[in-house]
């Protein structure tokens, strides 16, 4: 298996304001777990920047020119009472598009079995109209949208592990039946979304965690939900929306995973991949704010997609 990292500096001058969970040493801390030799064989490659013109894949011209018009010169400005954005974001943001459509490039071509990115600011909230919950634009859903327009696959599965549901993603892909989107996520929580009975046009299949629940119940809502989903779609590429939070370090959740839940759930989306998709599995950062669980998790994440 080869297995290709996407990452690059510009994704540590998306500066957000002092105390904020989503900062910088995310991936300082990811970066410094993966320089350990057992990870040598991984291939990494800088992100290249993206085309912005793949931002109207899921967001409409007048938001893109909205998110544009905010990004400040000088200093933060503030999106939402969570999201913020600094001179840089932007480049940033189409930096982290650019990393996850080359990735999508990448396993449809053969140029590698599977990709992690390692990028911020993160995308699985932004919905069609709005940034929030730290996101400015939907990274998963533009990769999404990317591998259909470019590579014919003609369903493309997101699956969601972020403690916090993946409202954005959800919304952008409500009515559309070519896109699976599966989530595990604690509720309640913010956002607030995310009930089993939110099914879209019966491509939308969320499974609920209450808070303390643990591996038995994850694994349970992945073996009973997520799994029996993606066989029946049988998708030509699986997206995962890759949050840590769900840890039970992480501060913002009361789920109580550990990074052997995060092995265990990214093996058994690899098993489906070999089955349904050519091994095709796309790999975007959400969440996760302990820097010792994130930094554990992704280790875990990443070493089994090194495995295959």
């Amino acid at each position: 298996m080869v297995t290709r990292l996407y990452t690059h500096p510009i994704f540590l001058e998306h500066i957000t304001p002092p105390g904020h969970p989503e900062r910088p040493d995310r991936l300082r801390a990811i970066e410094r777990v993966l320089d350990d030799e057992v990870f040598a064989a991984l291939d990494r490659v800088q992100a290249p920047e993206g085309d912005e013109a793949t931002i109207l894949y899921a967001h409409p011209p007048e938001f893109v020119e909205r998110v544009r018009t905010a990004i400040p010169d000088t200093g933060i400005a503030r999106i939402d009472a969570d999201t913020t954005a600094s001179p840089k974001s932007w480049q940033a943001a189409v930096t982290a598009i650019g990393a996850a459509n080359a990735a999508v490039d990448d396993v449809f071509t053969g140029r590698a079995d599977n990709v992690f990115v390692a990028a911020r600011p993160p995308g699985h909230h932004a919905e069609k109209t709005t940034s929030m919950g730290f996101c400015l634009f939907n990274t998963a859903a533009i990769a999404a949208r990317y591998a259909q327009k470019n590579h014919g696959a003609d369903r493309v599965a997101v699956v969601d592990w972020d403690v916090h549901h993946g409202n954005g993603t959800q919304d952008i892909f409500w009515d559309d039946p070519s896109v699976l989107y599966c989530s595990t996520h604690q509720m309640p929580l913010y956002p607030g979304t995310g009930a089993v009975s939110e099914t879209g046009a019966g491509n939308i299949v969320n499974a609920p965690l209450a808070p303390q629940s643990g591996s038995d119940v994850f694994r349970d809502a992945f073996l009973s939900r997520i799994l029996p989903a993606l066989d029946n779609f049988a998708p030509d590429l699986i997206i995962i929306s890759a949050g840590f939070d769900a840890h039970h370090r992480d501060p913002l959740a009361e789920i109580n995973l550990t990074e052997d839940d995060f092995d265990w759930a990214t093996g058994q989306l690899l098993e489906r991949a070999g089955r349904l998709s050519g091994n095709r599995v796309v790999s975007l950062l959400e969440g996760g704010y302990d820097l010792q669980g994130l930094a554990f998790s992704v280790a875990a994440h990443v070493g089994r997609l090194m495995k295959g």
